[in-house]
């Protein structure tokens, strides 16, 4: 994370999913600093169907310290969310247990737990699952685990009120903790607790979310096909074939043992060294209940769910499958000799050591922002309020570029980088995120997309005067469809990479 959002000769580097996704918290983050509950990446439209506990921390902490949301993000916030979950793990483990060893154990998978997928000379997400080590690569999640953390604590310690608030806010930080954290508080007969989680909650999550209702679909063993048959994952493209073909054709006595294969190695396979908790006896107390229940939801909610519009991100209903499972090992093991535990601890760094070095130590990123972009957005972040028309993305070109890393934004996926840097609200950008919170951004694209055909003044003037456009951010190799004069625009900035112009 830290090396991310920094300059260097040739612009802001940004790794690992930082190309996107920290973009994207930069610019919701950005937008709510503003006071504005729109949609950064599609202006005019509210914010809808999205949890922003992160967000709007990222702001208010923007607001407050007058520290630029890039550095908090990248250089701040993750060494004080790594801090302060290896802390909350050792205290929770060491209140529960009674004893320093497990609560050492608990803070070491929950800081290194891999998969196996060092076996296959494959990384971390080998089995579908990102691993300990990207935890701080997804901040939502991160500080979901602080509040889960804190949460647990309390209840130790019976403190009602402070569990009830640290678990309710959960569904404004991350979705997929307050459903596992309200489905365990049911299991375990936990019910005061559940009721007054389950009304904050209400509270907090209705007036976001109100469409979010049919996100998760029923598609079952998605992702245990794909692990098989996916090239970048286990990829055994014959088996995945075979289990595929087996299912369709109904021949189930083939079909059924290759499924339970599958779920073996999607389990077994992300928790690596961390299934050792399976060989501890379980005890029936709530805590315990609690925790197992969370690992058991994680695991059956992915393999029989995905979400609409970007199906693979039912997978972090998993993250926390793998984070408890990692408690939980660290328990089991506190009691065995020193041989077993050297032995496990060797299996278990593997894959954490394989991905910093593939993924996060390599001096070129995959994605960057030139300077002449960062210093046409620093101009447009000083001009008043107004919604700006960028080119839509180009997926063709992008994946064209693939092979010269770093890539610029523009040519690495459909990123809210204009919002983010420029701090004006996007007419249209990051397809990804809009997906992912159900807005029409296809029509959207095509009313950009003919704009950028329209040969008639008045009707492209019209639509910028409809959709209450004020700039218009292009780089040097996009085209006006018309001169500037006939669409009413002048020239507010430009330089050898970007031109932004103003509507009169």
């Amino acid at each position: 994370m830290v090396k991310s959002g920094w300059m260097y000769p040739y612009g802001m580097g940004f790794w690992g999913a930082n190309g996107h996704d920290g973009i994207w918290h930069i610019a919701l983050a950005g937008s709510l600093a503003r006071g504005s509950f729109e949609m950064p990446v599609f202006g005019g439209a509210t914010l809808q169907n999205y949890h922003i506990g992160f967000d709007m921390l990222l702001a208010v902490l923007t607001r407050i310290t007058s520290i630029p949301a890039v550095n908090l993000y990248f250089q701040i916030l993750p060494v004080l969310f790594a801090f302060l979950i290896g802390y909350l793990v050792y205290e929770f483990v060491f209140l529960w247990q009674g004893s320093e060893r497990p609560a050492l154990l608990s803070t070491f998978f929950v800081y290194f737990g891999g998969s196996l997928g060092f076996l296959l000379g494959r990384g971390e997400s080998t089995f579908w699952s990102q691993q300990a080590i990207s935890t701080l690569i997804n901040p939502p999640f991160a500080l979901s685990l602080i509040f889960i953390l804190l949460g647990l604590i309390f209840l130790l310690k019976k403190k009602k009120i402070p569990v009830v608030l640290c678990f309710g806010v959960l569904v404004q930080i991350k979705i997929y903790a307050g459903l596992l954290v309200l489905g365990s508080l049911l299991v375990a007969g936990i019910w005061e607790i559940f009721l007054g989680t389950l009304l904050v909650s209400l509270l907090l999550f209705l007036p976001f979310n109100r469409l979010s209702a049919g996100l998760l679909i029923f598609k079952p063993f998605w992702f245990l096909e794909t692990m098989m048959s996916f090239g970048d994952r286990v990829g055994w493209t014959k088996f995945g074939e075979a289990m595929v073909n087996y299912k369709s054709g109904g021949v189930w006595l083939k079909a059924i043992p290759a499924y339970v294969a599958a779920l073996a190695i999607f389990v077994i396979g992300n928790l690596g060294t961390r299934s050792v908790f399976l060989l501890r006896k379980v005890k029936k107390d709530s805590v315990n209940i609690f925790i197992y229940s969370i690992i058991g939801a994680g695991i059956v909610i992915p393999v029989f769910f995905l979400q609409r519009g970007t199906p693979w991100n039912t997978i972090q209903f998993f993250y926390y499958s793998l984070f408890f499972s990692g408690i939980l090992a660290g328990v089991a093991l506190s009691s065995v000799n020193r041989y077993i535990l050297t032995a496990v601890i060797l299996l278990t760094i593997p894959t954490s050591i394989l991905t910093l070095r593939d993924v996060y130590v390599p001096g070129r990123p995959p994605a960057m922002l030139d300077r002449d972009e960062l210093s046409a957005l620093g101009f447009l972040s000083e001009q008043p309020e107004g919604v700006v028309l960028t080119y839509p993305f180009d997926a063709e070109k992008a994946k064209e570029a693939e092979s010269s890393p770093p890539r610029p934004l523009y040519l690495y996926a459909s990123t809210a980088y204009v919002s983010a840097f420029g701090k004006h609200p996007a007419f249209l950008e990051d397809e990804i995120n809009l997906d992912i919170t159900g807005y029409d951004w296809k029509s959207r694209r095509i009313e950009v997309e003919n704009w950028y055909k329209e040969k008639d003044g008045a009707k492209a003037r019209e639509f910028l005067r409809k959709n209450n456009i004020v700039y218009i951010y292009l780089l040097k190799d996009q085209k006006l469809p018309l001169n500037g004069a006939e669409l009413s625009l002048t020239r507010a900035v430009e330089n050898s990479s970007v031109t932004v112009y103003r509507v009169e």
